[in-house]
């Protein structure tokens, strides 16, 4: 293993350990022809109802099925009125519909993650589901584990939950669960490798078409990274859905279709297919926007291209009526065959495509108001259930009852443009990055059109009223940079809490992991007045924290985004109504330039002439964030798991129970495969189990976490996050927690013999309350 390495020559010493080759990149075994669905995993009675909807369409009515057309939603599959189908509605998006009104904005993807509880993460998804179908949506597009978060400065990481795959693994199956639960088709994105926003399109440079950026990644690295995570999905018979790729045999048929048992459909990103009966062959079911495109009519690669080529021959009608019965088979699997809501009266108001021109007569319903009082309470609660507390010296947190308190900064105040950052950035789409205005979600298709927002200046005034403190506030960080401080009352505030932000969106990576608008200067500035400052970051994360050792910046909270109740969450943790549990999903580097960022963007590339001179070789294997610091045993200011808390916690009693001793190596290749692959990969073959006691002076939560180091053979990180579970105490109480491991869990990607293969030495195992506090520490061998 990789223990001491330099940043120099990090690169090459991973890409030596992974035996990984550029001339290794660029291709993949073609593998046909794409498998057929088989009902595996409860979808039998769903394909009975499928195959007999089959049955009664023409060749063109298969091929509507399988395309995309113009409608009220953002995506659309256009109704067969004869046989009392009404079609597909599908929309934006992770956090919530964006193309609606009366629905709630819930916490993003990374709060999510970083509050690491699970029962909030799937209540969060069934009341999203809730929401999707009063409006009338049959799928969400949504949860995001793709980008996963190569790189701190991937653009759409906020969408999803955490670079760890196991821990983003998790967290999207207890998602789907969550979102189907309320009838909704839950639908997985982006598959596979969509890591960088920059180039994830082709562009045109005089005259030639300079092709999407191609994520290269070796088989292990695919494995036990990238594609863990949608193994988790297809447990819980999860949809998915492709951004690159629409055209990879291996990866859609192979590994998906194949390897993981996937019974749901494939379905292109938008404007993503480029290609038909190459594409369909190589796995994809069903393109969008299909017949449309965003502003101008664009013909589709499927539609009538389909019919023609079955009826010339060169597209085999098994093919057609799988996609089809793919398709269909969620649907009933459902139930949305019956009762469903009709499409939200107004769903096509907010569209791309305005309200006329479109082809097919979709059912549309009245205006209805989705939102649920027990929906606001879940967003508040997770609001600060992922919000992480960082410093808390000199007794800062939390607050009592101050009496002169400041707040700011310009993420402290509402919004001043509105209250939709649809904000595509780099695009010209609306204005992206506002100055004035709490960011609580971020830009581009995974945002959401708050009902409000409440501030965290409104929720900060109010608390202060409730004991007649007096708040002072500046949130124009320009006016705060030019010495505006001088402007307070000439009694300094007790507490100055500081609100900053940093700006994510869809179509551009981040720039920088220092938080925006003088960010730095703000806090410097804040702090030589007030020797009680308090920052609060959101926006996307990490961020690196230039001014986080200076002895008057007292507390810090990364509280990421919280939603539509974002002040009210952040009040609650300050005056500490609720004890901080957040724990971060990523790690915070010392320096921005520590990280191994591993975006591709040059100057050189950016006037290339070579179509194909756009290559992401994922030479670092699985070595990203806090497996990366660990290669290189490099220091960090905020490790991956860690957070605060205002009272203590101690960890014990260690126990390892193997229930799968002398397990063969590799699993039965007889055995099923259902969806999420082989089934004994899902048996627990061992069980961690930890006492975990509050020893302090107030009821709080903590998440104790299992790591696990694998023997030399395994070529692993040198530890890897396999358990964790939130756990709320009372003081002086204790709780023991059991982690089952399953063989997947003690399993490395073997290469040679192409099968997740138990290691013959011992494992190492782990535990404690982050990836570098682990203070017990046992081994196993199965």
């Amino acid at each position: 293993m990789l223990r001491t390495l330099s940043l120099a020559g990090f690169a090459a010493a991973v890409a030596a350990q992974f035996n990984i080759k550029h001339t290794q990149y660029g291709t993949s075994p073609p593998i046909y022809p794409s498998p057929q669905i088989s009902g595996a995993g409860g979808w039998d009675a769903a394909l009975v109802k499928a195959q007999a909807f089959l049955a009664e369409l023409t060749t063109e009515e298969k091929a509507q099925i399988v395309t995309g057309t113009s409608g009220p939603c953002v995506g659309n599959i256009g109704p067969i009125e004869r046989l009392n189908f009404t079609g597909l509605c599908l929309q934006d998006g992770p956090l919530a519909i964006r193309q609606a009104i009366y629905v709630d904005a819930f916490p993003a993807g990374l709060s999510a993650a970083a509050s690491w509880d699970r029962p909030l993460v799937r209540q969060r998804g069934a009341y999203m589901g809730a929401e999707f179908k009063a409006k009338g949506a049959h799928v969400a597009l949504g949860p995001v584990v793709g980008p996963l978060g190569r790189s701190p400065l991937g653009g759409r990481n906020w969408e999803g939950f955490s670079p760890d795959s196991y821990l983003s693994g998790v967290l999207v199956e207890e998602s789907v669960y969550g979102i189907q639960s309320a009838g909704v088709q839950a639908c997985t994105k982006h598959y596979i490798g969509n890591e960088q926003e920059t180039q994830r399109n082709p562009s045109t440079i005089n005259g030639t078409t300079i092709e999407a950026i191609s994520s290269n990644i070796d088989d292990k690295t695919m494995h036990e990274t990238y594609l863990w995570p949608f193994a988790n999905a297809g447990t819980s018979n999860r949809l998915t859905y492709v951004n690159a790729g629409c055209q990879n045999s291996k990866t859609l048929n192979g590994l998906l279709k194949d390897e993981l048992g996937f019974q749901g459909y494939v379905m292109s990103d938008w404007l993503a297919t480029h290609t038909g009966v190459a594409a369909i062959e190589a796995g994809l079911d069903m393109d969008m926007p299909g017949g449309i495109g965003f502003t101008t009519p664009n013909p589709s690669f499927f539609g009538g291209n389909v019919t023609a080529a079955v009826n010339n021959g060169s597209l085999s009608t098994d093919r057609v009526d799988d996609m089809v019965l793919r398709i269909m088979a969620p649907y009933f699997h459902l139930n949305q065959d019956v009762d469903f809501p009709p499409i939200d009266g107004y769903t096509q108001r907010l569209g791309f495509f305005g309200s006329s021109g479109y082809l097919y007569n979709y059912t549309i319903g009245p205006i209805v108001d989705a939102r649920q009082e027990q929906h606001v309470q879940l967003i508040r609660d997770l609001g600060a259930a992922g919000t992480v507390l960082l410093k808390n010296t000199k007794g800062a947190l939390p607050l009592k009852t101050p009496k002169n308190i400041g707040v700011f900064g310009n993420d402290a105040a509402d919004f001043t443009r509105g209250e939709y950052s649809l904000a595509l950035s780099g695009t010209g789409i609306q204005d992206g990055d506002y100055d004035i205005g709490t960011l609580a979600v971020g830009g581009g298709s995974g945002t959401g059109r708050f009902p409000y927002v409440v501030s965290p200046l409104e929720a900060i005034k109010a608390r202060g009223r409730s004991y007649g403190a007096l708040v002072q506030y500046i949130t124009d960080n320009v006016f705060i940079a030019a010495g505006g401080l001088a402007a307070l009352a000439p009694v300094p505030p007790e507490v100055c809490i500081v609100f900053l932000k940093s700006w994510a969106s869809e179509g551009a990576d981040r720039t920088t992991l220092i938080a925006e608008w003088n960010s730095t200067v703000v806090v410097n500035q804040t702090a030589a007045l007030c020797n009680n400052t308090i920052v609060v970051l959101h926006g996307a994360a990490p961020n690196t924290m230039p001014w986080r050792n200076n002895p008057n910046v007292t507390a810090i909270l990364a509280a990421h985004m919280p939603g539509q109740e974002s002040g009210n969450s952040i009040a609650d943790i300050l005056w500490g109504n609720v004890d901080p549990s957040g724990r971060l999903p990523y790690t915070i580097a010392n320096e921005e330039t520590d990280y191994a960022k591993n975006l591709v963007n040059s100057t050189a590339l950016a006037t290339t002439t070579d179509p194909n001179a756009w290559q992401a070789d994922f030479v670092e294997g699985d070595l990203i964030d806090y497996k990366e610091f660990d290669a290189r045993n490099a220091s960090v200011a905020f490790e991956f798991g860690f957070g605060l808390s205002y009272t203590t916690f101690n960890i014990s009693s260690l126990q390892v129970q193997v229930s799968g001793a002398n397990a063969s190596r590799t699993p039965n290749p007889a055995a099923p495969i259902q969806p999420g692959g082989n089934v004994e990969l899902w048996a627990t073959l061992v069980t961690v189990s930890v006492t975990v006691t509050n020893t302090g002076s107030v009821t709080g939560a903590t998440v104790p976490q299992i790591y696990l180091s694998y023997p030399v053979e395994a070529n692993a990180p040198v530890r890897s996050l396999r358990g964790f579970e939130k756990v709320a105490l009372s003081p002086g109480t204790s709780g023991t927690l059991n982690f089952p491991l399953t063989r997947r869990d003690l399993s490395y990607w073997d290469t040679t013999t192409q099968q997740w293969t138990l290691p013959r030495g011992a494992l190492t195992v782990y535990a404690g309350f982050s990836s570098r506090d682990l203070p017990l520490q046992g081994s196993l061998t199965v």
